[in-house]
Order: structure tokens, then sequence, then C-alpha cells
């Protein structure tokens, strides 16, 4: 018989039936029993598996345990003094959410606009090459997650309860399949529906979003962050702050030194976005079984580590997607990726990034904590120079590119401000760190390990500028505030403390229950 504790592997040929039924037949004759014995199962984990050039599915199932409830915790009406939460992203969404489950009200701040409102703002910018610097694919309701995929993967296990993360989002709209996959994704297309409905739920327990709401100043009296001034001169106070805005809003880093709070440089990572043909990649990772009906688009994850340890990695694969403009200011170029549930796009992107250490700040002269923004700035404005206006991204083949030449033409693409050929190498080579150098090393190793990967069809876009926050905020490990500001709670990605939707869900959650613990 099945062990009620225990996980079970079933593996199926593609075309094999996968629904639950059959999967469970399975398992009884693996277990040695009829499938009138098994008891009711449940799937856990659901992956595709195309090592030794045979695809197949990869399911991890158990018994089924209905007395557990989906979504966690419930919410209780809130009372009391709110806390201030400035960002309406993951990590500020989920501190709220947190923070309602033990009845404590929470006022979220967000610049940007709801996420309906925010389609609007990201027509501007992809149709127009329009910026709104409070409006973008970077600021509004749900942060940069919102529409820039919703990838749920995560390696933050540590951090916290992931599980927990993902069953919010389910109960909340997402599609049921997150709770299975090996690699969950709501997409960009479902997502804001589900953002929607946290902020409705938290709305209902009486926490409240507000949007168009700019912080410019902490309040901090006696030594102790008591709220925010906002840009039309209103002042919300509450029992603590907690700062969780994303890694874009840079005037916040502004707003923090003016209250004396410490900010300190971080390594991150800058580059490119790859595309290419998705049906190129999915004959790479999948040979003979590419355009089977039950396969989604190839993914891949690829890394490249020389002696000195700078490598280059894929960051943020989006296969089935589009590249999409994420600048927030209006001199600057950064793209992102993107894709719909449905990953049906005719292309595949990723970013290919390079790391940028604290030694090469220092060694252009821009070891201070806001180096690394300047840093991601410099190479903005090149790429916005090189693109030629109206948020044109500059671009090469990915053959030209190894070759140190520019492009005098280039593959269709989904970016839709539209690419300008040329050579990116160029652009990278401006900023003074070895960006270009270390992707050229990468490609060919890039090529052994996918072969086709390097390509006249594959083209390079840039730039990759906003991979990760370049500023940490530094907090007690313990009581997770600021040692310069009490009841302050730096949070999330813009903090340093996050790398994605997952973990700044987590954060968020985490901060919210630092703030439970110290309720006088």
């Amino acid at each position: 018989m099945l062990e009620s504790d225990r996980d079970y592997i079933v593996e199926l040929d593609l075309d094999e039936a996968d629904d639950l039924p059959s999967i469970g037949k399975k398992l009884a004759a693996q277990v040695g029993i009829s499938a009138a014995q098994l008891p009711a199962i449940e799937l856990r984990k659901r992956s595709i598996d195309a090592r030794r050039g045979r695809v197949r599915f990869h399911f991890v199932v158990g018994i089924a345990d209905p007395a557990t409830p989906l979504g966690g915790a419930p919410l209780r009406e809130t009372s009391g003094d709110p806390v201030i939460i400035v960002g309406a992203g993951p990590a500020g969404l989920f501190c709220a959410y947190e923070l309602a489950r033990a009845g404590v009200p929470a006022i979220v701040l967000d610049r940007g606009k709801p996420v309906q409102a925010r389609r609007r703002d990201l027509k501007g910018l992809t149709q127009h090459g329009r910026v709104d610097t409070d409006s973008n694919y970077c600021f509004g309701e749900g942060g940069a997650g919102t529409y820039s995929d919703g990838k749920l993967y995560t390696r933050a296990h540590k951090r916290g309860d992931i599980r927990d993360v993902i069953e919010i989002l389910a109960v909340h709209g997402a599609p049921s399949d997150i709770l299975v996959d090996a690699r969950p994704h709501i997409g960009s297309n479902k997502l804001p529906k589900v953002i929607t409905a946290i902020r409705e739920k938290l709305a209902s327990v009486g926490s409240t979003v507000e949007f168009g709401a700019r912080a410019t100043e902490l309040v901090v009296r006696n030594g102790r962050a008591i709220g925010v001034r906002l840009a039309d001169g209103r002042e919300l106070i509450g029992r603590a702050v907690v700062m969780a805005t994303g890694h874009s809003a840079r005037d916040v880093h502004g707003l923090l030194v003016a209250a004396g709070v410490r900010l300190e440089a971080k390594p991150f990572a800058m580059g490119v976005r790859i595309e290419h043909p998705q049906p190129l990649i999915d004959r790479i990772q999948y040979g003979r079984a590419a355009g089977h009906i039950k396969l989604p688009a190839a993914a891949y994850r690829l890394a490249f580590t020389p002696d000195d340890k700078r490598g280059a990695f894929s960051f943020c694969m989006c296969p089935g997607g589009w590249i999409v403009p994420a600048s927030t200011e209006p001199d600057g170029i950064v793209v992102n990726g993107m894709s719909l549930s449905r990953r049906d796009s005719p292309y595949a992107n990723s970013g290919m990034v390079v790391a940028v250490e604290l030694s090469d700040l220092a060694r252009l002269g821009l070891d201070h904590p806001l180096g690394g923004v300047e840093l991601q700035a410099r190479l903005e404005r090149a790429a916005a120079q090189a693109g030629g206006g109206e948020l044109r991204a500059p671009a090469t083949r990915a053959t030209d590119f190894v070759k140190k030449r520019a492009s005098t033409t280039v593959p269709s693409t989904s970016y839709q401000p539209g690419l300008a050929a040329g050579d990116v190498g160029a652009v990278l080579d401006s900023i003074g760190v070895p960006l270009a150098q270390r992707l050229r090393e990468a490609l060919p190793v890039f090529d052994r390990q996918m072969r086709g990967y390097l390509t006249e069809d594959a083209v390079l876009v840039g730039v990759e500028s906003r991979t990760s926050s370049p500023v940490r905020v530094p907090r007690d490990s313990e009581s997770l505030a600021s040692p310069d500001v009490a009841a302050l709670y730096p949070c999330g990605e813009g903090a340093g403390y996050a790398g994605g939707i997952v973990s700044a869900a987590l954060d968020g959650i985490r901060v919210a229950r630092a703030i439970i613990q110290s309720r006088p």
C-alpha cells in the first residue's frame, strides 16, 4: 500500500494519457496493487524531462489530503493604527496580506496606477515611444512582475513558505497549474486579475491601496518612522513604515538618505536580451519531439563561469514571449521580457547578463552607495542614443556580435518600438565594464551546450540593466528593522532582499511577521 507521507514518481511518454486516473493506474502497477486498491491521490509536481534524447512527463504524486484548506490562514477584520507600506508590488501586497491575517491594517501606497489603467500607459511605451515616469512596466499595481510574465520559479527555499505564496495566488484566480508545475508561471494576461482580486480582498477587511500616491518624504519623529509625506502634500501616519519599492524606484534613495538612513552598494548584473525563433529553441531542447501537441514552448537556462568567476548567465527566460520596453526615464532604454499564459509568441527571449562587482564601481570612481545606479543610467542613456529615439533599441545579430562587428540588418522581432541595427557591443563597452567581452566568450560555449543557439537568426537587444537593485538598505537580521530609524522596515527587491515575485512576496511576509511580533 501507499504511505501517506511519501511522494511517488510516475513517468509517462508523450503519447500516453496523462490525466490523474491514468497516472493512478501507472502508479498502482509500479507498487504492485490493483487500481481499485489505490487510495485517492493528488498531483504534487509536474515537469518535463528531455534528457538523454527522450522527452517524457515526470509526475510527483501522493495520497490526497482533502482536509488541508487551500490558501492558508484567512484574513481578519483589521483595526488599530495602520502600517504604511510604500509600494504595491508583491513585497508590499503580501506584507499587507500577512498583516491582515493578524488583524493589523495597512495603507499601501503606489506612485502608479491600478493594473487595468496601466495598460494605456504601456501602449504609450510600445506604440509611441512615450514614457510615463509614474506608470510603466516597472511602476504601478503589482509592480514590475505584473506585466512582465508572472514567473513564480524561485530558489529562495530558505526564505519562507513558497507554497503559501503560490496558494494565495491560486485562490485569487491564478491558474491551478501553478500548484503543480515545476516552473510555475501565470502570464501577463492573467496576473492583473489576480492582483486586483488580492487588493479587493484586502479592502474587504479594512486595508487599503492608494494609487497616484508618490512618497516624497519619510516622516520621522523622535528617531522613529511614523509615516510618509506624499507629492500632493498629504501626510499619512501609522505605527510603522515598510519601504517595499522595486528595483527601479531611484528617487526613493534620496528620500531615505534625507531621513538619515544608510545605503550600501551591492553587486548586480547587466547585459542584453537575446531573442531566437521559438521553433529553433523547441528543436534544440526537444529534438524530434518538437511540435508535439502536448509540449509547451521550450525554455532553457545557461551559465558560463570562467576561472576569474565573472561569468555570463541567462536570466528571466521567456519562452513564447515578447521583449518589452521597461524604461522609467525618457532618456534611457531598458528592455525586459514577458509572455502570456499560453506562451504562444513565435519568439523566445532571455536576459543574457554579466556580473558587475563592487570592484568595478571602485575602479570607475563610483565607489559610493549609488554608484551602481549611476552605472545603470550611463548604460541606458548610451543605448537610447544608439537606438536613435522613440525607444528603438540597438540590436546586433549574435553571429556579428561574436565577430565584433555591427549588423546592418536584424531579424524580425517581438519588440514593438522596433530595433536599430548596429553594434550593441560598442554600447556595452561604453561604460568601462567587460560586459561585451564576457558575452562574446559565453555565446560559443552556450552553442556547444545547445547546438544551433549561436545563429544569425538570434539577435542581441540592448540593454537589460535592471536585473536587480544595485543598492541595499541595511536592516537588522532579527527584527528586520532599519538600524538607523526605528519602525522603518526595508523590504523586497528595491531594498536588496529579493529577486523576483515569489522571493519579494516571501520577504513581505517575513517583514509583516516581524512587525506583528514587535506590536506593543
